[in-house]
């Protein structure tokens, strides 16, 4: 019980770290949860303070999953492979959690969507390719980000159960939750995009007509 205790506690102070809110701040006397989406993630970030911070923002707060995701392999090597499962799903939720509800920022975070691609690159590359492809292409066909999110975030427990016909019930469990967490956490764009309302981006820069 201990572990569990060890690894949520410092994976959720790993995802309080708010790097959207530090870097708007410290650089650009902007608070980008005041701005835009109003939301401290990567997107909001490329949004409202450009492309070279919002990369830096997306870059950092993948980090901080794949670092949540293979602490207990690093301290732990030698565990039983469910177990360091359980492990894993513990620090992928706190990390994401704190990514949410970041005690360094009062507790008004981001979505968790650049948080739990890096949880999935570490716990399932080749699952995490596959829906990187997923969301380029929703993304690039609708330029909804928060919709590529929601799909990709759907299409991981199906890659797990379907296509790489995983076994462990830990990892199972694991998709379905990450899964089921980005998709609650746009609640507000799921409202938007049936409104009709939602904020477009663009991969690729439309010319002025």
């Amino acid at each position: 019980m201990e572990f569990y205790i060890l690894f949520g506690l410092i994976s959720y102070i790993l995802g309080s770290i708010p790097t959207a809110v530090w870097v708007g701040k410290r650089f650009y006397g902007i608070d980008v949860r005041e701005h835009g989406s109003k939301n401290a993630g990567a997107t909001n970030t490329f949004r409202v303070l450009g492309k070279k911070p919002g990369k830096i923002v997306l870059c950092i707060d993948v980090l901080k999953g794949v670092i949540a995701v293979l602490l207990p392999q690093i301290i732990l090597p030698a565990t039983d492979h469910n177990i360091l499962m359980l492990y894993k799903i513990t620090a992928s939720v706190a990390v994401i959690l704190g990514h949410v509800f970041p005690l360094f920022a009062g507790f008004r975070g981001g979505k968790g969507v650049a948080t739990a691609l890096g949880i999935i690159f570490a716990i399932h590359p080749q699952a995490a390719c596959i829906c990187l492809l997923i969301f380029l292409l929703v993304f690039l066909i609708f330029n909804y980000v928060s919709l590529g999110a929601m799909v990709t975030a759907f299409s991981f427990p199906m890659l797990i159960i379907f296509v790489f016909r995983e076994t462990s019930q830990p990892l199972i469990i694991f998709s379905i939750i990450i899964g089921a967490s980005v998709i609650i956490t746009h609640k507000k764009n799921i409202l938007r995009l049936a409104k009709g309302c939602e904020n477009k981006m663009y991969l690729i820069k439309r010319k002025n007509s």
